[in-house]
């Protein structure tokens, strides 16, 4: 933004000194707010502080910078009429004071216990992934195309037809979602009278907000449309005039350049020519907040707090978790039941239990989620047959009508690769310290054999017409599948969690 938008306008920045603090404050600043992500979760409730107080201190920077871009066409708003560059610049950085808006409103425990998990979150995104990175960079694109070379856009008209299209898009694509999220955020939390869940299917709210992401796809048209116009429009540019490999520039020589500060010359100018000292700086301001947050996790072990009911994975519970991660469930799919009411009452039942941070000791990566397209599954373990898991995964309609999860049917017809499974346990050992024994690694492979045959056996003792649709099969056939294992990864989810009082060495 600080370079292009002050070139195509012809305009020097509004306020230098403005996009100075706009940098320092948002490099500082940014990092101390990651967690505001995470608030509600079993993140130590002090890094949840961190995160909402430093993300509701970004507002004023990132409107600062915003601002700073706006004001710059002080006096040449007559050219963004005219100018298709200056339309996607202005709409950028028009987005991207809205996504820096709306994000530290996110991160207050009033808004993100309504809008965390829902489409709320990806329409957020959006504005910022489409509108700022999206349209600047179709603004670059038509400035410096031209330039390169040596002539004129081929089509105005073109890139003005862009223009509305893509706007019309991230509108279109935006807002459903914001009304979607609203949508899930309240059923979700809706009760009877008596105290039970008012929309106790899941797939409840799944059907309600179809008309939304239907809404959403035309967006996502309107928007890529645009963009095919665009590509048009510079192979035609390109075409047209001839590459130039260097722009003729003048500038006023630099004499008697050194470290020492020139006489009168300001601090950051000072800076600015001293690349080395600025990097280093810099990386100085991004890390401290980093290391705030992640050194008293790392360097005092009774702030990791552990469950001994809590055991790690098995092989074949290892290889499930991969193929769970791999196949993009956890996009759809969270494991981490905050402490509400409505979450617990859900996904664990009555008497159930909110996610304890003991539980994810082993989990590497840890699989929190952002999004609530499914369930949320940390408790899942037992709450289905595995012949139930073994038909969703084929297809989700036959157990779950209306269901809009794609199918898996290669799970089925594929063989597990268990050509890394000691790999894996030896890796986990040796890097995440879990305590695995060298006889369990060393017998890796007979440990899921065993498991598998046990979950095969369930399966066809729970469905007759799958035992059947085997039964001309060679034996042992299915044990080998990709399926056995995610069904394994799946059953063992929130298992350990057996007792209504959980003791956790940081309470003991």
């Amino acid at each position: 933004m600080y370079y292009f938008l002050p070139k195509a306008a012809d305009r020097p920045v509004f306020s230098y000194k403005l996009s100075i603090i706009h940098f320092w404050s948002l490099i500082f600043v940014y990092i101390w707010a990651g967690p505001h992500h995470l608030v509600y979760t079993a993140l130590p409730a002090w890094t949840q502080a961190l995160g909402t107080g430093f993300s509701v201190m970004l507002i004023a920077p990132s409107w600062g910078g915003m601002l700073n871009g706006l004001l710059t066409l002080r006096g040449a708003w007559d050219k963004v009429r005219e100018n298709p560059v200056l339309k996607f610049f202005v709409v950028a950085v028009t987005c991207y004071g809205m996504a820096t808006f709306e994000g530290p409103l996110l991160a207050t425990k009033t808004l993100n216990k309504i809008g965390h998990f829902t489409d709320w979150v990806i329409g957020h995104v959006h504005i910022g992934a489409l509108g700022w990175n999206g349209f600047m960079a179709f603004g670059i694109i038509y400035f410096l195309v031209p330039i390169m070379w040596r002539t004129k856009l081929w089509s105005v008209k073109l890139a003005n037809w862009h223009f509305w299209l893509g706007t019309l898009g991230i509108i279109f694509y935006a807002v459903p979602l914001y009304v979607a999220g609203f949508t899930q955020g309240l059923m979700w939390k809706q009760f009877n009278p008596d105290g039970t869940l008012v929309w106790k299917n899941w797939l409840d709210t799944v059907t309600a907000i179809i008309p939304h992401f239907i809404a959403r796809f035309v967006g996502g048209a309107l928007y890529v449309a645009g963009a095919i116009l665009m590509c048009i429009n510079v192979v035609a540019t390109v075409r047209k005039g001839s590459f130039q490999k260097e722009v003729p520039a003048e500038a006023p020589a630099l004499a008697n350049i050194s470290s020492a500060r020139k006489e009168g010359e300001g601090t950051h100018l000072w800076l600015e020519r001293m690349p080395l000292l600025f990097s280093i700086l810099s990386f100085v301001a991004v890390a401290i907040g980093g290391a705030v947050q992640i050194i008293p996790t790392l360097t005092v072990k009774e702030n990791v707090p552990t469950i001994a009911a809590v055991k790690p994975y098995s092989p074949l519970e290892l290889e499930g978790r991969d193929l769970y991660i791999r196949e993009g469930c956890n996009a759809c799919h969270s494991q981490m039941i905050r402490p509400f009411r409505d979450e617990v009452v859900r996904f664990n039942g009555k008497n159930g239990q909110y996610s304890k941070a003991g539980e994810f000791v082993y989990d590497r990566p840890f699989l929190w989620g952002s999004k609530r397209t499914g369930p949320d599954l940390h408790r899942q373990g037992g709450k289905n047959p595995s012949s139930w898991h073994y038909k969703h995964m084929y297809n989700p309609r036959s157990t779950s009508a209306g269901s809009i999860m794609p199918r898996y049917p290669w799970l089925i017809s594929n063989d597990l690769d268990r050509s890394q499974m000691v790999n894996k346990l030896q890796l986990m050992k040796d890097v995440f310290d879990v305590p695995y024994t060298k006889a369990e690694i060393d017998s890796a492979n007979t440990w899921a054999d065993n498991q598998a045959k046990d979950i095969v056996k369930q399966i066809f003792s729970e469905a007759a017409d799958l035992k059947q649709a085997y039964a001309d099969r060679p034996a042992g056939e299915l044990e080998k599948k990709r399926i056995i294992a995610l069904i394994a990864y799946l059953q063992r989810l929130g298992t350990d969690i057996k007792t209504t009082q959980v003791q956790t060495a940081s309470n003991n």
